[in-house]
């Protein structure tokens, strides 16, 4: 298993693809009350397995997926099914598990590195265990595989109480999502957010060490993760999201890109009550290679105006986007670009 991948665009050789299996909402602690649901109606959570319905028809489009990858010659691994039912903790707290659909969320691949990044939500303290085997087999093959400090995420760490405007993750230690990063090559964009903070984006810089440049934006969308804000589809050209978006918080780092404005998204519906993403999760994609994107098949708008734009366009379906939090980008994690 070679893992070589640099960027967000290069043609992909081997992914990812994460699985629906034993999905949940965790119990409730602080953590989940301050990121997941920053600024909601904490009363109204729902925990426990999400219902069957939804993990079989998410995984049904899973398996679509990995066609789509096989038919490309993509070389596709998936997790073991996590056991979300196990408690597990730390100083202060327990909680039990979360889920092994959004493999992009705790992995990060910068070159021939893997990363199992240090997660803002306690349900998440396990969540690269699903994964071990693959990178177990990518660390044998030459790979190098690194985990950052486990953060204590102590109450201290959140702000319960910041609203859905304000981030509610403090800057008490190093804690970032994998997701909060997008990959340039030798430019790491890190999201500043309820699940990444400064110090994540520090303890990143001196991991990657001079050869790499960590762009931190702050000031652009508190929620989560960056990947429904922003999607680099190719050297120079971003597709970004107009709600979250404009000239004067424009991160100087697109001064000389070319820039998309993505179209309103087509809501596809959540599982009620599992409104777990917002209608934005809509131009979440995947870049096969710089010509071809992967995008959710509802999203039409979307679909017309980049093959406006020259690009070929694979449509798959992922019905459960919003319930379970997750579209293309999200759940799958690329292992080797060209």
């Amino acid at each position: 298993m070679i893992l070589r991948s640099h960027n967000e665009w290069g043609r992909l050789r081997a992914v990812i693809v994460g699985r629906a299996d034993q999905a949940r909402v965790p119990v409730d602690d602080l953590s989940l009350r301050a990121i997941n649901y920053a600024g909601g109606q904490k009363h109204a959570i729902q925990h426990g397995p999400y219902p069957p319905q939804v993990i079989d028809e998410a995984n049904e489009d899973l398996e679509i997926l990995c066609r789509v990858f096989a038919d490309a010659g993509v070389s596709v691994y998936r997790p073991d099914a996590p056991n979300t039912g196990v408690r597990h903790g730390a100083a202060g707290w327990h909680t039990d598990g979360y889920y092994a659909f959004c493999p992009r969320d705790g992995l990060l691949v910068i070159g021939d590195t893997v990363i199992e990044s240090p997660m803002a939500l306690r349900a998440r303290y396990t969540d690269a265990f699903p994964y071990r085997g693959i990178l177990q087999e990518a660390m044998l093959d030459g790979a190098r595989w690194i985990a950052a400090p486990k953060p204590q995420l102590p109450d201290e760490g959140y702000d319960e109480f910041a609203d859905h405007e304000s981030k509610s993750l403090r800057n008490l230690e190093p804690v970032f999502d994998a997701a909060n990063v997008l990959r340039a090559d030798q430019d790491l964009l890190f999201l500043e957010s309820n699940s990444g903070n400064a110090l994540g984006a520090q303890w990143l810089q001196r991991v990657v060490g001079p050869g790499y440049r960590v762009h931190f934006l702050q000031g652009i969308y508190s929620y989560m993760h960056l990947d429904s804000t922003i999607s680099l589809l190719r050297p120079g050209v971003a597709l970004l999201n107009p709600a979250r978006l404009k000239a004067g918080n424009l991160p100087p780092f697109f001064k000389t890109w070319k820039i998309l404005w993505c179209p309103e998204p087509v809501d596809i519906g959540y599982h009620p009550p599992y409104e777990h993403a917002s209608t934005w999760i809509g131009m979440n994609l995947l870049m096969l290679d710089e010509h071809t994107a992967i995008v959710e098949e509802s999203q039409k708008p979307l679909i017309r105006m980049l093959e406006s734009e020259g690009f070929g366009v694979l449509p798959v379906p992922m019905r459960h986007a919003r319930t379970l939090s997750g579209a293309v980008h999200c759940v799958t994690l690329d292992l080797q670009r060209d």
